[in-house]
């Protein structure tokens, strides 16, 4: 696959490496490693239980934290391809970029930030950070994943300059307002383009959008149209799949084409040089007006729905309950937690909120707060 690598891709003779050295893995690249062990890990496992839109126990069909980031690695890999880059690197990456998102989604994360702020906040992409290299414990030589550095600066998209002065060399380029690989930033664009489309025949599924309704953004019309005149007596499931489809491929081969044209008009050659060179990957100016009618669409649409709302208000009060209990009461934390709580008791209680899944999350809040509910 180095053969066919593009000199600005991130490859293993031009990366930074690991934290602890370890032998090179028979059989496989580094990345293919990094990929695989994040597959294996307890947090990506825990996805399967995670919200995407819908709160877990709303239905089986719906996209959870684990198929959302399945569907972006498939994304990510197919435009690393075209685009002669690390496929290893961004599927990783991508497998990885959810694994710090509490339960509930957003609203989790809104709620336990809010909980955390006296205490220097809660951000998902720090904490999928936390996990890979601290919390994860598979090894007996070394705490967490130790994923090669390119993997780790993947997984940070978003960083304060706080923050950043606390992470060493992971957290300079927020500093220096330099960049990350190509890798990484291919992946920003194939988790919207996995989300926003997913969204739509997630809300379509649930009856909280019509068809009627998302005809009036226009892209979604102009695929909507192409199907039904290729396709007259195509209804329900086919439909939508047919159009979402196409949606995702528009997107994906706009994002492909406009980066190939970044790429070449400031004649990088390096990944140093890409470091160095303003963002490369995006859409069209075309495609990003597009998209917007769309963005809104869902928001107002869809993630403003008041039956998503109402589940979200229940979403935070349970993490906020849970945080105000344990902070009262440490003692009620599993043991491994609150053995951590004498170094610092938020984080370790943020760190323990933050890995439940949405069911384990109101299982919990049921065994703490309804008298009578069995505490085992």
């Amino acid at each position: 696959m180095s053969d066919a690598l593009a000199g600005y891709a991130v490859s293993e003779s031009n990366s930074v490496g690991r934290r602890y050295k370890e032998e090179a893995p028979p059989g496989r690249g580094e990345f293919q490693r990094d990929r695989d062990r994040i597959v294996h890990s307890t947090a990506f496992r825990r996805l399967e239980y995670k919200t995407q839109v819908f709160v877990n126990h709303e239905g089986d069909l719906f996209r959870t934290r684990l198929t959302h980031s399945i569907e972006v690695a498939q994304i990510a890999r197919s435009i690393a391809r075209a685009l002669r880059v690390n496929e290893d690197l961004a599927e990783a990456i991508a497998y990885a970029h959810d694994l710090g998102h509490t339960p509930f989604g957003h609203a989790g994360q809104d709620a336990l930030n809010t909980c955390m702020k006296d205490y220097g906040g809660f951000e998902h992409n720090l904490q999928s950070l936390h996990i890979v290299e601290h919390l994860e414990e598979h090894y007996a030589e070394f705490d967490g994943l130790n994923l090669m550095y390119e993997t780790r600066e993947g997984i940070l998209k978003h960083c304060s300059p706080r923050s950043a002065k606390l992470l060493g060399e992971l957290g300079r380029r927020f500093l220096e307002h330099r960049q990350p690989s190509l890798e990484a930033q291919l992946n920003n664009h194939a988790d919207e383009i996995a989300y926003n489309n997913h969204d739509i025949d997630d809300g379509l599924r649930a009856g909280l959008i019509t068809l009627e309704q998302i005809e009036s953004v226009e892209l979604v019309a102009m695929h909507l149209r192409a199907v039904r005149e290729k396709y007259p007596a195509l209804t329900g499931r086919r439909l939508i799949h047919e159009t979402v489809r196409r949606l995702i491929n528009a997107q994906a081969l706009d994002l492909i084409r406009t980066s190939e044209a970044a790429i070449r008009t400031a004649g990088v050659a390096t990944l140093e040089e890409v470091r160095a060179a303003p963002r490369l990957i995006g859409f069209s100016a075309e495609m990003h007006a597009a998209l917007q009618p769309l963005r809104t669409f869902l928001r107002e649409q869809l993630y403003w729905h008041f039956r998503v709302l109402r589940e979200m208000s229940k979403a935070r009060r349970t993490i906020e309950d849970l945080f105000s209990a344990f902070m009262s009461d440490p003692r009620l934390l599993p043991p491994q937690y609150l053995a951590r709580c004498a170094e610092d008791k938020p984080r370790a209680i943020a760190d323990y909120i933050a890995g439940m899944t949405d069911r384990y999350a109101m299982k919990e809040h049921r065994r703490l707060f309804a008298i009578g509910e069995n505490s085992v």
